[in-house]
């Protein structure tokens, strides 16, 4: 389970942000793989609301972190995880959204014990190309696309970090090494830096299924599985113009196959071995592949531990003022 750490990420349990009270840290620390910004589950002080908490890693600059917080309230898509709050100007940089149980990627692969199922990982391709599609439709580069920042929930997956790349320097300042940039996962030209555009993402994703898939956000072409080897090593071109649009990234992580099948006869329901895993809308294709059975059952089981452990869980004492 991700680290419920008293001081995870500099915060310790019963520690104010906006108007939440800290009640865990979301991301394992012990994993090694980078997060763009500290993350806990929160509670507002009436007991209410329960959220998912996002602050700058130290050192950071406020104002980018909060720049790119504003900007991801207006992002669409089922599996983006768009701010719904964010910190007053003059107040300490925050930002916030609802709840849900969820597994960061890095955490859920230590759950399970290694690397994820293949139907887990074309699941969650393409449900994270649905994503991109809609915010590049947007005119949107994500430019935060990492292990860290996918979330898994019992529903489909959560896209998060957004504009981590852009918080973490301008363009024109190198940001290979930089604080919470993973570096497997940081496309070659904005390492160098370049601007974030949308080609960044596809290869970042590739970076992140690789990492589902193996462990690594590097590995050897041979240690992909065969089925996704050919879609993944497509995405981590280092030429942005060979990378695949998201329409091929469809087509490739749902295996191609023929066109959507005819809807269930009156007669009754289609069985789950013909249900519909192929459509013209890309939405549909992530419905029909993020259903039951879609995550391996310890990540399931971990997930419904965290939410009762929540359920379960008081407000703590806040801590007492500083004379």
């Amino acid at each position: 389970m991700p680290a419920s750490v008293a001081g995870a990420g500099g915060r310790a349990r019963g520690s104010v942000i906006g108007p939440y009270m800290v009640l865990r840290g979301l991301d394992d620390e012990a994993s090694g793989i980078p997060v763009p910004e500290r993350r806990f589950i929160g509670r507002s002080a009436d007991g209410d609301r329960t959220v998912l908490i996002g602050a700058p890693l130290p050192g950071a600059d406020p104002g980018r972190f909060l720049a790119e917080a504003e900007t991801s309230r207006y992002l669409l898509g089922p599996w983006s995880s768009p701010a719904t709050e964010v910190a007053a100007p003059g107040d300490a940089p925050w930002h916030a959204r609802p709840y849900v149980p969820v597994l960061p990627l890095p955490a859920a692969l230590t759950v399970y014990g290694g690397p994820l199922p293949e139907r887990t990982v074309r699941a969650l391709g393409v449900a994270l190309v649905e994503t991109l599609a809609i915010g590049h439709g947007q005119g949107l580069a994500h430019a935060g696309v990492s292990p860290a920042a996918v979330l898994l929930a019992a529903d489909g997956p959560r896209l998060t970090c957004f504009g981590a790349v852009r918080a973490a320097a301008g363009d024109g300042t190198a940001r290979s090494g930089l604080p919470g940039l993973e570096s497997g996962s940081l496309p070659p030209e904005q390492a160098t830096g370049g601007q974030p555009h949308p080609a960044g993402d596809v290869y970042a994703l590739g970076a992140t299924l690789a990492y589902a898939a193996t462990g690594y956000t590097v590995p050897e072409r041979e240690e992909l599985p065969a089925g996704l080897r050919t879609v993944i090593t497509a995405c981590l071109s280092r030429d942005p113009a060979a990378r695949p649009r998201p329409a091929e990234l469809l087509d490739l992580l749902d295996a191609g196959g023929p066109a959507p099948a005819p809807p269930a006869p009156a007669s009754g329901p289609m069985s789950p071995d013909t249900v519909l895993l192929r459509s013209t809308d890309p939405a549909d294709r992530a419905a029909a592949l993020l259903g039951p059975g879609w995550l391996p059952g310890r990540i399931i089981a971990a997930l419904a531990r965290q939410s009762a452990g929540l359920l379960a869980a008081t407000l703590p004492v806040p801590p007492a003022p500083q004379d």
